[in-house]
């Protein structure tokens, strides 16, 4: 069993790297490997409720981090540096997310077997 962790560091639309990132954390949770989520620079627009994606012709998938808990994903993890510099807090979340420092993160990079960054 691997432990993997996944970063999103881009915003959730206009691009697939959140949605591809968010798919393949499911499937490696679903083939029973301890998957860790990172959210860091854009990617913490990931975590913002009330997104209309349809209105810009993409995809909603946003809903979709709230099954992260059903897959045994339960270390989902923001970057405090980036959740400040966009005036945030965890409390802006829609799921419930741990903020980190950066040298929590690095702590944590050490620790997984793998590192994908979306």
């Amino acid at each position: 069993m691997k432990t993997i962790t996944i970063i999103f560091r881009h915003s959730p639309h206009g691009k697939a790297n959140s949605r591809e990132a968010l798919d393949f954390a499911l499937l490696s949770a679903s083939f029973e490997q301890i998957v860790s989520v990172i959210f860091v620079d854009d990617g913490v627009l990931n975590l913002l409720p009330n997104q209309m994606p349809s209105k810009i012709g993409c995809r909603d998938f946003i809903s979709t981090f709230k099954a992260l808990s059903l897959y045994d994903i339960e270390d989902v993890f923001v970057c405090e540096t980036s959740l400040v510099s966009m005036g945030l807090t965890t409390q802006d979340c829609f799921i419930d997310v741990e903020a980190l420092s950066n040298e929590q993160i690095k702590q944590r990079l050490k620790k997984a077997d793998e590192v994908l960054v979306y």
